[in-house]
């Protein structure tokens, strides 16, 4: 009997979670990217920076950015363009990924391109200072 509480708790407990996790990915709308853009380079804008200190700057508690990947693209590429230091934290189907903007990348600003395989990424763009920027996200399929 006990058992059987502990179950029908841990289960009530779990539907929670994910009914409050949906909740939470709801608020940030979803870009869906294929392989016949509409437009390239789409470009969102945001704020960047947060509360949440973490290894990739300072973030927010929700995702900044949700894209969706239909299908396996062969070449994507992400760039984030603010005033600050921006950063861009990746939760992807491949892992997590942190991207600084280093001396490799355009004017200095967080890139990640190349391969992307289908599947639901959630973008937060982050800052090294615990400043608030506005930033410019662009997403293309062209090659420089």
């Amino acid at each position: 009997m006990k058992t059987l509480k502990l179950l029908t708790l841990v289960s009530t407990t779990l539907a929670m979670c994910l009914v409050f996790n949906q909740a939470n990915l709801a608020q940030t709308p979803v870009i869906q990217v294929n392989n016949k853009p509409q437009s390239d380079p789409m470009v969102v804008n945001g704020m960047s920076g947060g509360t949440v200190k973490s290894n990739c700057g300072n973030i927010t508690t929700k995702p900044s950015q949700v894209i969706q990947v239909k299908e396996s693209l062969p070449y994507l590429r992400l760039t984030v363009e603010s005033q600050g230091k921006p950063t861009l934290f990746i939760d992807g189907p491949g892992g997590k990924f942190c991207v600084l903007a280093d001396s490799y990348s355009e004017n200095n600003k967080p890139e990640l391109a190349g391969f992307w395989q289908a599947g639901q990424y959630l973008l937060y763009i982050g800052d090294l200072s615990p400043e608030q920027h506005p930033y410019a996200l662009s997403i293309s399929q062209k090659r420089n």
